[in-house]
C-alpha cells in the first residue's frame, strides 16, 4: 500500500547575496535583530520588502493623482472672457 499523499506549500527560491557593511553597523543590526527576537537576515528582508511596499504604494497614488490632473476638475465657474481677466 503506498504511503499517503502530502500536500506541502510551495516554498519560495531563496537566494543567498553577500554584503559588505561597516563592523559597527553590522553590529547595530545584529542588536536591532536580537530584540525583535528574529535574525539579521529576516530583519534586512522584512525591511526591503517594507521599502517596496512603500515604492509601490507612491507609485500607484503617483499614477491615481496623474490620471486625476488629466481629467482635470469641474469647479463649477464660467470661462471669462478676455476683457474680464484684464479688466482693472
Amino acid at each position: 500500500m503506498a504511503p499517503p499523499t502530502e500536500k506541502r506549500e510551495p516554498q519560495a527560491t531563496k537566494i543567498n547575496i553577500t554584503l559588505k557593511l561597516d563592523k559597527d553597523l553590522v553590529r547595530k543590526i545584529r542588536v536591532l535583530a536580537a530584540e525583535n527576537g528574529t535574525s539579521v537576515s529576516a530583519l534586512l528582508s522584512a525591511k526591503l520588502e517594507e521599502e517596496l511596499g512603500q515604492r509601490t504604494a507612491y507609485e500607484e497614488a503617483k499614477k491615481h493623482a496623474l490620471a486625476d490632473l488629466a481629467k482635470g476638475w469641474d469647479l463649477g465657474g464660467r470661462v471669462l472672457t478676455r476683457e474680464e481677466m484684464h479688466e482693472r
